[in-house]
């Protein structure tokens, strides 16, 4: 403060003292020039001149009227003026043996307001005589500052006084409650209000929801807004934020269409908290009639609630509404701009989401990581790339979201160095404590094959470990084969946190990869023994792990379960059965495939052309491989040719191979001329054979091979 407030209060506690002991009261006299100075102050304040009005104090050294020091404050806190604001202070002690309490608390606000919490809480503890606006004023200010704690640690002292709260002193200890989530304090001051019969208080009552839903007790929250006797906007703001900050979009929806019944006028967050809970659940239609209730009420044109129609039909999948939105006059902010960017983005549109990208007129860090999360999800990785040197040339923003993207495109490529650049940038800059970029650099160093580097992360990353940090590291070991050392990492997950459905789907393809089929019943067990729900991934992985752990039996037993089977789920049975050779089967699977409406892809004929080698079935193998493209519109690959290949070759259809071989769109590769030159010496064709060995000699030097027919083996019992 700008002066020793003890000893000025004290030296006037004195004065006062001796007058009354004197018996001397000499009556107040106002200066002769009082209303002029008034009249120059508030003169000087309208023009806003804050600190002439205030150095006019001080040509009168008697106090002014309490409603200029008022309005003074008022100026202060507004502006931010803290000298000012200390002058006033001092005006107020030097020039009144009894200061004014209610000037003092008005002090204590304004000093708050003005960002100094030091000057407040040192004329709060200076203070000889306080009343209940007093500890209501320093409550208040913490509270406002965002020092939780401080507030509560001033309301316990007010309460241990002797002070009785009013509805302002709970208004504000709520909200610290809510801040530092605090129920039980929540709840003893929930009874102080019972206590005091304050619960007909609606703005008592929307802040006990408020901290009940903060702190994620929902069933108390609604108990105790059903307890208010006339919700108002506020009340069902509130209780609407907290369904939706709890994921129940459901209920959100639900309890807004019952305020709109019940005639109460929304505010326009409250309309947008509807349409974000809409968003969430993806309920376009419940959203279009949001928006015609918009219309209807003339909050269409509101910032944010048009803003959140646009982010709520694009995300929703109305892309088109959105847009028709968008072109409205007044829709175009940078928020709307990057929504519907965003939009197009996620459908795959990418060219029309980059020239809209392009078009924007300003753009910000959210607008740059919606653009390059549309590269990411396509796996776009080199236009990725240069979008992120286009970023770094236009714009210094960048956050952890950034961040995590541009890792992501690291890993996509596997490029280890760029990826370890981008640590340096983490640790440089301080982002390494979230551990969201913590997650992201574990899985660029597994998807790059540094397995060492990402062990020497997680041990770094210690407390702030998370079950996403665990599945992360098991994935990049079980994506490099190193599946003993996946199962490891996983019984030491569970001393630390409990594995999800991503964590039992990886785990199952490392106890397939190393037909581990004891451990994988004994985890597949563990996940039904503790509820998890066996969701079309962990399926299709537990499909997968079955079969080529030659237990079909199991595997058509999970196949046949409850639940939606997609093509994934389909593949893996399909193939599970080609493998264990049961080629039959597999071909019925496909006809049942197509029956249901899935639609096949480049897996799937993988696994009907090893049916068909299965079971020896060379014309319909060449049959299946034609309607590839005629009538699946899907594109032979290396996989498909190697498969057409080892069914004429196992099957000694030479004439069929030399055909197939000679209308290949390129090249037959080392390993499939090798497979056709081992056939030709088997079952004796000598143009063909001659000319894969000419290859393979061509191609491989090193390891010449001499084309000869293979004598046959008189196999006649003697």
């Amino acid at each position: 403060m700008g002066v020793n407030a003890v000893s000025v209060l004290n030296r006037l506690i004195q004065t006062t003292k001796n007058r009354k002991n004197n018996n001397t009261h000499r009556p107040k006299r106002l200066p002769s020039n009082d209303r002029a100075l008034t009249a120059s102050i508030l003169h000087h304040l309208n023009s806003g001149h804050l600190k002439k009005a205030v150095s006019i104090l001080f040509s009168s050294p008697s106090p002014l009227p309490p409603s200029i020091y008022a309005l003074l404050f008022r100026a202060c806190a507004s502006k931010r003026a803290l000298v000012e604001t200390r002058k006033l202070e001092s005006h107020i002690l030097t020039s009144s043996s009894q200061p004014s309490i209610f000037l003092l608390n008005r002090a204590i606000e304004t000093y708050a307001k003005c960002g100094s919490l030091s000057d407040a809480r040192e004329l709060f503890e200076e203070m000889p005589q306080r009343d209940g606006g007093t500890w209501n004023a320093m409550i208040a200010s913490y509270a406002q500052a965002g020092c939780a704690e401080d507030a509560v640690s001033v309301f316990y002292r007010m309460n241990s006084s002797g002070v009785v709260a009013n509805e302002i002193t709970f208004a504000s200890v709520l909200g610290s409650c809510a801040a530092l989530f605090a129920l039980f304090l929540a709840r003893q001051i929930h009874g102080l209000v019972i206590k005091f019969g304050l619960c007909w208080n609606v703005i008592l009552g929307s802040s006990i929801v408020d901290v009940y839903g903060k702190c994620r007790v929902m069933s108390d929250a609604r108990r105790m807004f059903g307890e208010i006797p006339t919700p108002n906007e506020v009340s069902w703001n509130v209780i609407i934020r907290r369904y939706l900050e709890m994921g129940e979009g459901e209920e959100a929806v639900v309890l807004f269409f019952q305020m709109i019944r019940k005639n109460v006028r929304s505010l326009n967050f409250t309309f947008s908290n509807a349409l974000i809970a809409c968003a969430s659940i993806g309920a376009l239609e419940e959203g279009c009639q949001i928006h015609g209730i918009a219309v209807k009420i003339a909050f269409e044109e509101d910032y944010v609630v048009s803003t959140s129609l646009i982010d709520m039909y694009v995300k929703c999948g109305g892309l088109e509404d959105a847009h028709r939105l968008f072109d409205q006059p007044g829709s175009r902010n940078v928020v709307s701009w990057t929504s519907i960017m965003s939009g197009y983005a996620i459908c795959g549109r990418i060219d029309e989401a980059q020239k809209l990208f392009n078009d924007m007129p300003v753009r910000n860090v959210v607008s740059w990581n919606a653009m390059l999360a549309g590269y990411t999800r396509f796996f776009l990785w080199e236009e990725a790339l240069d979008f992120i040197l286009w970023m770094r040339r236009e714009t210094s923003a960048i956050d952890q979201v950034t961040l995590g993207l541009i890792l992501n495109v690291c890993a996509g490529i596997s490029n280890l160095r760029l990826g370890k650049q981008v640590h340096g940038f983490v640790y440089r800059h301080g982002f390494f404590s979230h551990v969201f970029i913590g997650n992201a650099l574990l899985d660029m160093y597994g998807k790059c094959g540094s397995l060492r580097s990402a062990d020497h992360w997680f041990f770094e990353m210690g407390h702030r470990r998370d079950r996403i940090s665990w599945n992360a590291l098991i994935s990049g070991y079980a994506c490099h084969r190193q599946s003993e050392e996946a199962l490891q990492i996983f019984s030491e997950m569970q001393w630390e946190t409990t594995p999800n459905e991503f964590t039992f789907s990886t785990i199952f393809a490392a106890c397939a990869n190393i037909f581990t089929l004891d451990q994988g019943k004994e985890i597949h067990g563990y996940m039904i023994r503790h509820g998890f729900e066996t969701d079309i991934v962990i399926k299709g992985a537990l499909v997968d792990m079955y079969s080529k752990c030659r237990c079909l039996e199991y595997s058509i037993k999970v196949f046949k379960e409850e639940g939606t089977r997609d093509v994934i789920v389909w593949n893996s049975m399909i193939l599970g059965c080609s493998y264990n050779g049961r080629g039959s089967d597999a071909l019925e699977l496909f006809d049942l495939m197509e029956k249901e409406g899935i639609e096949a892809d480049n897996v799937t004929f993988i696994g009907v052309l090893l049916a068909c080698i299965c079971e020896g079935l060379v014309d319909l193998g060449q049959k299946y491989f034609d309607m590839m493209s005629d009538k699946y519109s899907v594109i032979p690959r290396v996989e498909h040719y190697e498969c057409m290949i080892e069914l004429f070759c196992k099957h000694g259809v030479m004439d069929g191979l030399e055909d197939f071989v000679r209308k290949m769109p390129f090249e037959p590769t080392v390993p499939m001329w090798i497979r056709i030159f081992d056939a030709c010496r088997e079952h004796g064709n000598s143009r063909l054979g001659e000319r894969a060995a000419e290859r393979i000699n061509e191609l491989n030097p090193s390891n010449p091979v001499y084309f000869e027919i293979l004598p046959k083996v008189d196999i006649t019992p003697s």
